[in-house]
């Protein structure tokens, strides 16, 4: 049996998305077992996550004693149910908190492979949604515990459901109830994850039709009646509970200080020209830059086709807009990739000649390429011997991705240069993510500091110290998530004060001569027990913390009376 016969046999029916969530499940697992938390995003919903579970308050979303009124509902509810299932609050366990983004990447994956099936074929749908499980942003977004593996996820189920209503209207095969239920419950799961972001996207794809096509007539199949009411089912409950329980505050936050900013500046620092999102696609999609050239030429060519048009209405449209858009973070094009994909797939109807061939090779080799870099410059800056066997494995294993697809694509081998290179590209995430990233114990100063708390008996999850730990110039989510709620996150003299209850208290080294002299001021000489070196990524500071041990004072006795 040939390897295209074979295809054929696992891409039919419910198999094709079946087997590309698998991929995408594959290609994000190493990760989601092996990464520590993350900052700040990370870290920060996971542990809003896990004072949702410690209070029972399944409604407000706070991080400690602050309303983090920036995101909607979803993605909290989908990890505390989780946490709930797999794991408990208490151990702080952040794989946990991460399924639902591998669930939302493998539903991503699937949904592609299903609507580009109903165009292409199964065995291109299952290439389109193989490819787009494989991309190194969806499986690095599959193992971070927060909104967008699965807004991409809801997304693409709502675009392939979507597409199948106009495919029917196109003279594609008549639809059933199952499109236009799972059109509505994506989108209602895509407003509850990221407010407006999905609306857009959808509004944008039937904006972008009905202009092209001149008619809107297959609008009718989605049912608007009883889709709208599915819609506010899920969407309406926690809207209203949110209004009442805040008095309206959550919505003037998010809408004017989460998206307001965005829209009229850099937000965060995260600003980026026009282009930006273009001149990223080439690594992020990695390893399918391949095809990355023959699928947007081909894709204008072939824009007669419905389902090559419905792909470049899906993602010019809203590419644009994140392009326009002058906060620009890398994960903000996730939603569109499935119609990358999409193309991708439809490339390879046709033999992909030697100058696409030739530019999607020489694209492919310089991601390749940079990653490999990525993982040398790792090992040199924060790594030592014991990491060289996974810097090498993994450099070498993107190489040989960049390498062996660039030269079957040139010898007019796609379908086989997408697999080998697909398989190749997932081991060299997996080696990266899984192996290198979590060996490189400078970049994870949360993880040491609490790890040293508990070899000196000093965490107060181990019943020993009590609690809470007192930080002074080190206020990194990841660590109020690996300590607990409580953890302070005060200056110098609260520092001192946790020491003088006998709890324990680390200490930055900027924030030492204030400590010493708020210890002296209270007659007290500090007891370090542990001190971590590392890097502050989220910033670009080297810090030094400083693990010390609680001294109670005894207690004052008053002056006798006269």
């Amino acid at each position: 049996m040939t390897v295209e016969s074979r295809l054929d046999a696992w891409s039919r029916g419910w198999r094709g998305p079946l087997l590309a969530a698998l991929i995408a499940m594959i290609a994000g697992l190493p990760g989601l077992l092996t990464v520590p938390p993350l900052d700040r995003d990370e870290s920060r919903f996971a542990q809003a996550t896990a004072q949702m579970l410690e209070t029972g308050d399944f409604v407000n979303i706070s991080f400690q004693d602050q309303p983090r009124f920036k995101k909607p509902i979803g993605i909290h509810w989908l990890q505390a149910i989780s946490v709930a299932a797999f794991s408990e609050p208490a151990e702080r366990e952040i794989w946990a908190y991460r399924i639902p983004s591998l669930l939302g990447a493998m539903l991503a994956a699937a949904a592609c492979a299903w609507g580009a099936a109903a165009f292409f074929g199964p065995r291109l749908g299952l290439f389109a949604g193989g490819l787009l499980g494989a991309t190194f942003l969806l499986s690095t977004e599959a193992f971070i515990a927060k909104t967008d593996a699965v807004l991409c996820g809801a997304i693409t189920l709502s675009m392939a459901a979507l597409s199948h209503m106009y495919f029917a209207a196109r003279g594609g095969p008549p639809t059933s109830k199952r499109p236009w239920l799972l059109f509505w419950g994506g989108l209602a799961l895509a407003t509850l994850v990221k407010g407006p972001v999905g609306p857009m996207a959808v509004v944008l794809t039937v904006a972008a039709l009905w202009a092209w096509d001149r008619e809107a007539g297959w609008l009718k199949n989605m049912r608007w009646g009883w889709g709208l009411i599915l819609f506010f089912a899920i969407v309406g409950p926690w809207a209203i509970a949110i209004t009442v329980a805040t008095d309206g505050a959550f919505w003037g936050a998010a809408v004017g200080g989460d998206l307001a900013p965005k829209l009229a500046g850099g937000h965060e620092r995260h600003g980026g020209p026009f282009g930006y999102h273009l001149a990223m696609v080439s690594f992020l999609i990695f390893p399918a830059t391949l095809l990355l050239p023959a699928a947007l030429w081909r894709g204008w060519r072939d824009r007669i086709d419905p389902g090559v048009r419905f792909a470049l209405c899906w993602l010019i449209p809203t590419w644009l807009v994140f392009e326009l858009l002058p906060t620009k973070l890398v994960h903000y094009t996730l939603p569109t990739y499935g119609a990358l994909a999409w193309l991708m797939a439809a490339a390879m109807r046709q033999p992909i000649g030697r100058r696409l061939g030739l530019a999607g090779a020489v694209l492919s080799c310089l991601a390749a390429g940079v990653f490999a870099i990525v993982s040398i410059y790792a090992l040199s800056e924060f790594g030592d011997g014991a990491d060289v066997t996974w810097a090498a494995l993994s450099a070498g294993l993107f190489v040989a991705a960049g390498l062996v697809g660039a030269f079957m694509i040139l010898r007019r081998a796609a379908a086989s240069a997408v697999l080998t290179t697909g398989a190749l590209g997932i081991l060299a995430h997996a080696v990266f993510a899984g192996g290198l990233a979590p060996s490189l114990e400078p970049l994870w100063l949360s993880r040491e500091v609490a790890e040293k708390l508990a070899e000196t008996n000093l965490h107060p999850r181990e019943g020993v110290t009590p609690g809470p730990v007192e930080v002074a110039g080190y206020a990194e989510p990841s660590l109020v998530f690996a300590l607990g709620t409580s953890t302070g996150l005060g200056g110098a003299s609260d520092a001192a004060n946790a020491i003088a209850q006998g709890r324990p208290a680390v200490v930055e080294s900027r924030e030492e001569p204030a400590f010493r002299r708020a210890m002296a001021a209270r007659h007290m000489r500090p007891y370090p027990a542990a001190r971590v070196k590392g890097l502050d990524y989220t910033n670009g500071d080297q810090m030094t913390l400083t693990v010390y041990r609680g001294v109670p004072q005894p207690p004052v006795t008053p002056d006798p009376l006269p």
